[in-house]
């Protein structure tokens, strides 16, 4: 007899894009938490919380003081970065003495 439910649930998270960094941008400027950023954009604190770290620069003003700001475009720009090496690592490269070894046994 098969059974026919499931006890899991299918994920349905996403991944932030530009618009929603432009968002955080916005409302972290007007002062609103991260819970409320959160609600606005559909996904949860710790996303806007790890968001916000990674999008942070640190600038000098004239007087020497420095101070951090949130910019969307860095944000994306190092999401983009740590997305570049996810994934699998190409095999070729390491199997370059193996398909030399096959070329010449081929030629022969």
């Amino acid at each position: 007899m098969a059974r026919s439910y499931r006890n899991t649930k299918k994920r349905t998270f996403t991944h932030l894009n530009a618009f929603d960094r432009g968002k955080i941008q916005v409302l972290w400027k007007q002062g609103k938490s991260l819970q409320a950023i959160a609600n606005e954009i559909g996904c949860h604190k710790s996303t806007i919380s790890r968001e916000l770290k990674r999008g942070r620069v640190t600038q000098r003003r004239s007087d020497l003081t420095e101070h951090t700001v949130y910019f969307p475009d860095t944000g994306q720009a190092v999401y983009e970065k740590n997305r570049s090496h996810c994934g699998a690592k190409y095999k070729l490269a390491q199997a370059s003495e193996f398909i030399q070894f096959a070329v010449e046994k081929m030629q022969k």
